[in-house]
């Protein structure tokens, strides 16, 4: 999506030029990020409804749960941010090598 469509996401993934599948997947970990209570069966029927698989609901589902994890350990700790020249350096670390 280098064509600007990420920002617009960013900005609004309910208005983005993006697929009916990647917005309700978008809409459901939404929910599940902000307003867990309302999280219901009915929710995963509806984005199953859009052609998104039982298998790819389940992966978001295990990359939200890590972010979010990340996300709150990052303000309970006080985290800082390593400055911007570690980010692209890193990102081609991970691209030759990978994760391990």
């Amino acid at each position: 999506m280098g064509d600007g469509t990420t920002k617009l996401v960013l900005a609004d993934y309910r208005t983005a030029p993006i697929d009916d599948k990647l917005r309700a997947m978008l809409g459901l970990l939404e929910t599940d990020t902000l307003h867990p209570d309302q999280l219901t069966p009915k929710s995963i029927l509806a984005v199953l409804a859009t052609g998104v698989t039982r298998e790819a609901i389940r992966e978001a589902f295990y990359v939200a749960f890590l972010f979010n994890t990340y996300d709150r350990l990052a303000d309970t700790l006080g985290w800082e941010l390593p400055d911007e020249g570690y980010y692209p350096k890193a990102g081609q670390r991970l691209l030759k090598k990978g994760y391990l």
